[in-house]
């Protein structure tokens, strides 16, 4: 068995329950067509990666997508407790790095999410900052619950109150390249993901 574990928080695709900011924007449809794109060029980054992958769904497994995965439902009150709760799970099962990611994330790949172990290598953690002040991908060699507690989820202050907690608690850690993710029209009109897809270009009004 290897030792890295990737994990994927997935949010189930049902229309009005998926980029819902996206949606006031462009209509239900096209924001369910817009993360059907993003969830299968996810899952085509883990694909040659050099680790199991674990996929976390936020309702109801779903059969159909990552087919060679390990798949459960998310557990917990806020998305604190739903990531702590799957590290805890990978690391009691002997993996000894894991990253996870969303996605949502039209940059990802399997040189970045490759680039996640790597740095393990050398240090406790790695994050992705995203640009709107979350981050898009957290990895971890030892369980660090502080991570996870007491932060504001979704808030453009995320990865500022997590950095200051990890140098509070002299938790050494890397960073990855500062990217984007699909939240908003903006978002979605100035990607590259949107401009080389002709069919999302066909169902965007």
């Amino acid at each position: 068995m290897t030792k890295d574990l990737l994990i994927v928080f997935v949010k189930n695709m049902v229309y009005g329950k998926v980029k819902t900011r996206l949606a006031d924007a462009i209509g239900n449809r096209a924001a369910f067509e817009v993360y059907q794109a993003l969830v299968e060029l996810t899952e085509n980054a883990t694909r040659t990666l050099h680790a199991e992958v674990h996929v976390y769904f936020s309702d109801d497994v779903v059969d159909a997508i990552w087919p060679n995965a390990q798949k459960f439902v998310q557990k917990g009150r806020d998305l604190g407790e739903r990531m702590k709760q799957a590290f805890d799970e990978g690391f009691e099962q002997g993996y000894e790095k894991i990253v996870l990611i969303g996605s949502d994330l039209p940059d990802i790949s399997s040189e970045l999410i490759a680039s996640g172990f790597k740095a393990l290598d050398e240090t406790t953690g790695v994050f992705g900052p995203a640009k709107d002040g979350g981050y898009y991908l957290i990895g971890l060699n030892h369980k660090q619950d502080f991570i996870f507690e007491n932060k504001p989820w979704s808030q453009p202050h995320l990865w500022e109150e997590t950095q200051a907690a990890l140098h509070a608690k002299h938790v050494k850690f890397q960073t990855l390249d500062v990217l984007n993710d699909i939240d908003t029209i903006e978002d979605l009109l100035t990607s590259n993901f949107y401009k080389s897809n002709l069919k999302l270009q066909s169902v965007i009004p």
